[in-house]
């Protein structure tokens, strides 16, 4: 089962508890064996994980897993790796995966950034998506965000020659800080010739966030950059 680490200084995260429902602690207790990847100094070796050599996809803060889950349903040829620190969220989705009797997933419950750091090895990911993250609107809590350079570097180093990093955020001003980020990154490339947001994914189901945002009159910007 997830665990708990010493925190780091700053983090882009908040731990809320959130009560797990009887279905999320057993999901947690009897599923996570099967699904569950424990956060650990050694480096991921994908065969072992998933019992082939797949194309692997990062989401990096699933929340409550049905995008994720949705997405594995839908290319079974991939193989999704999902890190999430929110036990509930964790629990929804292994919940959905036994449901669906899916096979390509594995999940972390730890801080993603520690995870890339540790546990992801050069040029894993051919891609790598991070979709509505906390955009910490108030200006003394803009050091949390986590779309900042050393990040773009880690992530950017994780994906393989051509992988793309995925991003999406339904705030705007957090938009424009990732665009200015990421097209100062040497290790990237914007896939919009014009430099700007690209269209939204087809294959993106909207995602809670998402679907929140659009009944509050939220437009949503998607960022696509390419390792170069």
């Amino acid at each position: 089962m997830p665990g708990t680490d010493p925190p780091r200084a700053v983090r882009s995260f908040v731990t809320r508890a959130g009560r797990l429902t009887d279905a999320q602690s057993r999901a947690l207790e009897e599923l996570w064996p099967r699904y569950g990847v424990a956060f650990g100094p050694e480096p991921l070796a994908a065969t072992a994980l998933f019992g082939r050599d797949a194309p692997r996809v990062i989401e990096i803060g699933f929340g409550n897993g049905a995008h994720l889950a949705g997405l594995a349903a839908a290319q079974p040829a991939r193989d999704y790796l999902g890190i999430e620190v929110h036990r509930p969220g964790v629990g929804r989705l292994l919940l959905a995966l036994e449901a669906g009797g899916l096979r390509n997933v594995r999940v972390i419950c730890h801080d993603a950034v520690e995870v890339l750091e540790r546990q992801v090895p050069p040029a894993w990911a051919q891609e790598i998506l991070l979709l509505f993250p906390d955009p910490w609107p108030k200006k003394r809590h803009h050091k949390r965000r986590l779309v900042q350079a050393p990040f773009v570097a880690l992530a950017a180093s994780r994906l393989c020659r051509g992988g793309v990093l995925r991003l999406a955020t339904d705030w705007e001003p957090y938009a424009r800080q990732m665009l200015e980020v990421l097209s100062t990154s040497g290790q990237l490339r914007n896939l919009d010739t014009a430099g700007g947001f690209v269209p939204r994914p087809s294959e993106r189901a909207p995602t809670r966030f998402e679907t929140r945002g659009a009944r509050l009159g939220h437009g949503v910007w998607d960022l696509a950059f390419a390792r170069v």
